[in-house]
């Protein structure tokens, strides 16, 4: 029977007028087969729906899937070839978190326009497919906690948009390829079988990103790979020096360049005799000090001035005697009278005592004479704003409940001075008599994090953005390290967001380190202020360690994150710490509830803030040996800040070429 010429006509018509719901038909077809394969009993989605784009999990434009989002959902199997290739337009494919296995389905190469791939959690075995290198677009790519094998391929460096390479908790082997990815801002590949030189290039990325694999050698902070310095390479290495280049010449000059026993011994005796006469100058300042000519200035000893013109504030003497339980008198007869035991004194008049090289251009007359302002009661004292005829704006801290002899205070007191750090707020000088203890910072302009995280959250606020949080964490993060720099047994004791204080441009100051030492048992913190940030394991405030520190400062980032203080947190319905909330969201793989309204607008660095919130949960891990030490907060906290910048910077240049190349940032579920 011949065929109406008329039919073909019709089909042809039909194709034209119809081919964006043909394709989405071929989409949900194909999706339906993978539900088939792998999430029969998981995926609620209804075969009857004309089209997928209301099913769970799925984001469409233009009539086509675009995004894929199923993490944890407890898909489990094979995902069979044919299935995922026919999702020709997909630009996001996250199935993190699930139970898939077998080897990654060839077609996935016919996902021409995919920019993130995440499958990182899974049971995905045999080797790194060829096909995948085909996805000229990709830009992340996570393969970590699977089941591969085989070496690297050589083929990633066809990836050449490629930002973001995670293949840790593998069972890669081999060598790592010389790669040539000039975006590649996240790399890891901890933890595999991996053996060889790190190649010269990817030296610069994090030692974390290398742990984990013995035959590795060459990165700063692994075994120097045989005939290498154990130092990376410098711009300053020449051919002729390097170990590689060994002949004729280039030994000869090595050789050259070697020292002499006798030239060893002369270096030693000259460092013992500098250290020597180093010493002696120090002892010299010393006595130089204690004599009253250096560090201090003389305070008359004359009651200090108590009147104040109507407005323009209250003299720090009647503020403290008002606000504090000392009385005037004996707030002006221990400026006055009271002696300092061990301290610079001249005709009778008292010292207010510097540190370094800080300006001398105020005395303690002038400090209590200056109109003040309380800016708060803290763990330790009361804390004021005086500002000084002169104009100077210092920051005034009235310790309370000090416990300790003065010789001891000043020996404690000046180690605290001595913390010179960009991220530490200076202590500039103090005050010892028996009735008072003041010490004197550098005001800080923009008051505390906590007052900018949690104050005025109603109209009217500006909204804390991600680069102001990542940039305030790290420089926090930075001055922690520093104090933990200093020994062992040196830690903050203390840390809240009421203490990261910001200057004008919102960098980062840590203020009250070393002041748990001076003071006693009833200057315990608060419970309601700071039971959100303590450690489990610290039963006495007045012995932090370093690892406590570092479970405080998880929790400031997820203050940071949630816009959630602690103690709202323990004001929920069933008293649950911040860190347990957070948990407990992510558990559920709704991460996305987690994050303060005010981040969620920054979709291009959604990966990078749960990366932070990765790292907070680390650093509140419940036993302090699974804690990161802040050398390494800080540094995972910079990288997180350069890959923020690099998304920026790509997501300015997709937006002039949306409509030609769109790139789909990658969401908090990934």
């Amino acid at each position: 029977m011949a065929m109406s010429p008329v039919l073909p006509l019709l089909l042809l018509l039909f194709s034209f007028f119809s081919g964006g719901i043909s394709d989405l038909a071929s989409d949900k077809a194909a999706l339906l087969s993978f539900r088939s394969a792998v999430g029969r009993s998981i995926l609620q989605w209804n075969p009857s729906d004309q089209s997928p784009c209301n099913w769970q999990g799925l984001t469409c434009e233009s009539s086509r899937v675009t995004v894929i989002r199923l993490p944890g959902v407890g898909l489990i199997g094979q995902i069979p070839a044919g299935v995922l290739g026919n999702l020709t337009k997909l630009r996001t494919l996250s199935l993190r978190f699930n139970a898939l296995s077998g080897p990654l389905p060839s077609d996935i190469a016919s996902l021409s326009e995919l920019r993130n791939l995440y499958l990182q959690g899974n049971d995905f075995s045999g080797e790194i497919p060829p096909s995948l290198f085909r996805l000229s677009n990709l830009v992340r790519l996570n393969l970590a906690n699977n089941g591969f094998s085989g070496e690297i391929p050589v083929g990633m460096n066809n990836l050449t948009r490629l930002g973001t390479l995670y293949l840790e908790n593998n069972k890669l082997s081999g060598s790592i390829p010389d790669f040539n990815l000039t975006n590649l801002a996240q790399f890891n590949v901890s933890n595999n079988q991996l053996n060889g030189s790190v190649p010269v290039k990817l030296r610069k990325m994090s030692s974390n990103a290398f742990k984990g694999n013995l035959g590795l050698c060459g990165a700063p902070v692994l075994p120097a790979c045989p005939g290498e310095s154990a130092l990376p390479p410098t711009v300053s290495q020449s051919p002729a020096t390097s170990p590689s280049s060994r002949g004729g010449g280039g030994g000869g000059g090595k050789k050259k360049k070697k020292l002499s026993g006798g030239a060893i011994a002369g270096i030693a005796i000259g460092a013992a005799v500098g250290f020597l006469l180093l010493m002696a100058l120090l002892i010299l300042l010393c006595r130089k000090k204690s004599s009253g000519r250096t560090g201090s200035l003389d305070v008359p000893a004359a009651k200090p001035h108590l009147a104040a013109e109507e407005g323009a504030g209250v003299p720090l003497e009647k503020e403290m005697d008002e606000r504090g339980q000392t009385s005037t008198a004996a707030v002006g007869a221990a400026a006055a009278g009271a002696s300092l035991a061990g301290a610079a004194t001249a005709n009778g008049a008292k010292k207010l005592i510097f540190f370094g090289g800080a300006a001398r251009v105020f005395d303690l007359e002038d400090l209590l004479r200056a109109s003040a302002e309380v800016l708060g009661k803290g763990t330790f004292g009361t804390s004021y704003k005086a500002v000084l005829e002169m104009g100077t704006v210092v920051a005034v801290k009235r310790l309370k409940d000090v416990m300790i002899s003065e010789r001891e205070f000043r020996e404690k007191i000046e180690t605290v001075g001595s913390m010179d750090q960009e991220n530490l707020v200076p202590l500039r000088a103090y005050y010892f008599s028996k009735d008072e203890k003041l010490l004197v910072y550098d005001y800080m302009s923009m008051g505390s994090l906590s007052a900018l995280l949690h104050g005025n959250r109603g109209a009217g606020r500006t909204p804390l953005n991600w680069e102001t949080r990542t940039g305030i964490a790290l420089g926090a993060a930075r001055g922690i390290e520093y104090l933990h720099s200093q020994g062992s047994d040196v830690s903050h004791g203390n840390i809240k967001s009421s203490n990261i204080l910001l200057t004008k441009n919102y960098d980062a100051r840590v203020s009250d380190f070393g002041l748990a030492a001076l003071v006693g048992p009833s200057s315990s913190p608060n419970p309601n202020r700071v039971a959100g940030y303590r450690a489990p394991e610290v039963t006495d405030a007045r012995r932090i360690s370093q690892k406590a520190d570092v479970y405080s400062f998880g929790v400031l980032l997820l203050e940071l994150l949630t816009g959630k203080a602690p103690a709202q947190a323990l004001l929920n319905e069933e008293g649950v710490d911040l860190p347990r909330w957070v948990q407990s969201v992510v558990r559920e793989e709704w991460t996305a509830e987690v994050f303060d309204l005010e981040l969620l607008r920054y979709q291009n660095v959604e990966e990078e803030m749960v990366q932070l919130l990765q790292l907070a949960i680390d650093c509140a891990a419940q036993y302090p040996d699974n804690r990161p030490s802040m050398s390494e907060v800080a540094s995972r906290i910079e990288e997180i800040r350069r890959s923020s910048l690099r998304a920026e910077q790509q997501n300015d240049g997709v937006e002039l070429s949306r409509r030609t190349d769109p790139v789909d940032p990658p969401s908090a579920f990934d």
